[in-house]
């Protein structure tokens, strides 16, 4: 359990503190209530844009690692389809200096032209290195607008078309800060040797008279109920064909979420999992296999993906994932392979309490998802879930209509 207080600035910031005497650092969370999905669809990756500018300089800080490392400091940061999140760690004694650096670029980023051709260009190439010349990179990219018709989770958060960053102008970035980089969309937490009531000073020093906008309110199109199977074939320069078979599945505010995420976990957490066990060990199918949950807050996807050996056909290897998946729908799981799944779901969130800065992210999390206390209730509402439920879910789950399938082919060409 994380205990934690809990402090609301006027201009709506809100500040979570875990106190933690046993270490002499401190971790600092912001997080911004902004991902992918709150672009516009003609002009997509600025969220991700913007994890590289917010390091770029801001109105009184020029060179934010520079001063940070100063303190002792190391951070970083990260973008997905929900949220931008930045981190810090440091010496708890430098707290200040972390409060100092995160406020000023919230306060304001130093905007140019030539910092923002710069980033753009590392974006670029970023796009380049890691989905067009990376063996499978671009699969997401095409899974996605096929799984997704409406809702802004069709696009990565690299961006539809990298051209959206190319054309990306100084008023377009500036548009965006203004509208999602500020108090009322953050959250910030700090874990470590602190005081609560010290971290809400200093909170109320740097934070306070940062003029903030409206709470910002998020209206999205609500995917529609899928109709009927998906798929879609390409050929690649690969070593091994791969196949990724999606299902549409609940957000994680919804009471079969956990349910989903253990019904992955039974598939394939570990070696000793279904798909590993059955079609990599004994049928020797597969060379690599996986399942697993997209985990977004709106309503996400449930993958199962395996690389075939070059001598397994295709359509076989399909059948047999399919075979896999129903064997959840038609056979209720023993409890003891229920209980096994349990468990290692609480040693996972067991070990993230012992590392200070997953404690920071946790809260901040949790709290973006109307209570940072809902952390400390994982355990059980992963504990409740049964095997009815298991089956019951996995009945709504692993329809042909609710799937999308892409064959991601080897060019048979290419040497083995």
């Amino acid at each position: 359990m994380i205990e934690y207080k809990k402090h609301r600035l006027d201009n709506g910031l809100r500040v979570l503190v875990h106190s933690d005497t046993s270490t002499p650092m401190v971790a600092v969370n912001t997080l911004y209530n902004v991902g992918a999905r709150d672009e516009r669809p003609d002009k997509t990756g600025f969220a991700h844009l913007f994890e590289h500018l917010m390091f770029e300089g801001s109105i009184h800080v020029p060179r934010f690692d520079y001063a940070l490392q100063r303190a002792g400091g190391e951070n970083n940061a990260f973008t997905t389809n929900d949220i931008t999140n930045y981190y810090l760690s440091l010496p708890a004694q430098n707290l200040e200096t972390a409060f100092w650096l995160e406020s000023d670029r919230m306060l304001g980023l130093d905007f140019s032209e030539q910092k923002l051709e710069t980033q753009k260009n590392v974006v670029v190439e970023e796009y380049k290195q890691s989905y067009l010349n990376q063996p499978y990179g671009d699969a997401w990219l095409l899974i996605r607008p096929l799984a997704y018709e409406v809702h802004p989770y069709r696009w990565a958060t690299i961006g539809k078309s990298i051209d959206h960053i190319k054309d990306a102008t100084l008023p377009d970035v500036k548009d965006f800060f203004a509208a999602f980089y500020n108090p009322s969309n953050a959250i910030l937490t700090v874990a470590g040797n602190v005081e609560a009531s010290d971290v809400f000073e200093l909170a109320e020093k740097w934070f306070g008279d940062i003029d903030s906008p409206p709470a910002y309110r998020r209206k999205l199109p609500e995917e529609p109920g899928q109709s009927g199977a998906k798929r879609k074939t390409v050929t690649r320069d690969v070593p091994q064909s791969q196949i990724y078979i999606v299902f549409h599945m609940c957000g994680r505010g919804h009471p079969d979420f956990h349910t989903t995420d253990l019904l992955s976990d039974i598939l394939s957490n570990g070696e000793s999992a279904r798909l590993p066990a059955r079609l990599v060990h004994e049928q020797r199918m597969f060379s690599d296999i996986n399942a697993y949950i997209s985990g977004n807050l709106d309503p996400g996807l449930f993958v199962i993906t395996g690389k075939p050996h070059n001598h397994t056909d295709i359509e076989k290897a399909e059948e047999v994932l399919w075979k896999e998946a129903l064997g959840l729908v038609n056979n209720v799981v023993d409890q003891r392979e229920l209980q096994k799944v349990k468990n290692k779901v609480e040693a996972t969130h067991t070990f993230s309490e012992s590392n200070l800065l997953a404690k920071a992210m946790n809260l901040a999390y949790y709290e973006l998802q109307g209570d940072a206390g809902i952390y400390n209730r994982q355990i059980e509402a992963y504990a409740k879930v049964t095997a009815d439920d298991i089956q019951r879910v996995a009945s709504g789950l692993f329809r042909q209509e609710n799937s999308a399938t892409l064959r991601y082919l080897r060019n048979t060409h290419m040497p083995s």
